[in-house]
């Protein structure tokens, strides 16, 4: 029975912790953005989003990421992991490895615009933000598709949905350019 309760604080600060790494870079690109905009609007743009940022990175984004890292181990263990290995499993492992490099990338990005440090431009950050999505699709489909699933159309349908947001991408900015002009 207690399974199922760790099961679903597993999930309720897996969808928590996503949407933290979503929202974020979104701020991230406001942000980016506001600092291109001329006095007053750069300060009181910026200021604001920093504060924003802050909050949601310190007061949902992180809490949630340490409690998917706790409870998805305690889940393992009480469902007697250690004694069904599964290929899936050790796969899925790896995306979850990436996903949590990539929340410290999303840390390193924070850290640099709280000190004013603009690195990325808005486009780049719109590219990066989409890389949780990525990270989203491959480990939802291997723990809920598991061995049902090839490796190879698996993969294949992974670099299909890594082309159609890279397209979607280009299209934005275009359209965004044409509409500016």
């Amino acid at each position: 029975m207690s399974y199922f309760y760790i099961k679903a604080l597993h999930i309720i600060f897996i969808v928590t912790w996503f949407s933290g790494m979503f929202y974020i870079v979104r701020l991230f690109i406001y942000q980016t953005e506001a600092n291109e905009k001329p006095e007053p609007a750069k300060t009181i743009l910026t200021d604001q989003f920093a504060i924003m940022i802050r909050r949601l990175w310190f007061g949902i984004t992180w809490p949630s990421a340490v409690l998917t890292l706790l409870f998805g181990p305690w889940m393992w263990y009480l469902f007697n992991g250690w004694s069904h290995p599964d290929n899936w499993l050790a796969i899925k492992l790896c995306f979850v490895i990436g996903l949590y490099a990539y929340h410290l990338s999303l840390h390193k990005i924070y850290k640099n615009l709280a000190a004013g440090i603009y690195r990325y431009s808005s486009t780049q950050l719109r590219i990066w933000n989409e890389v949780a999505t990525i990270f989203l699709i491959a480990i939802v489909m291997l723990a809920v598709v598991k061995q049902g699933m090839s490796l190879v159309w698996g993969l294949g349908g992974l670099v299909l949905v890594v082309i159609l947001l890279m397209s979607a991408i280009k299209v934005y900015k275009l359209i965004r350019s044409k509409n500016e002009q």
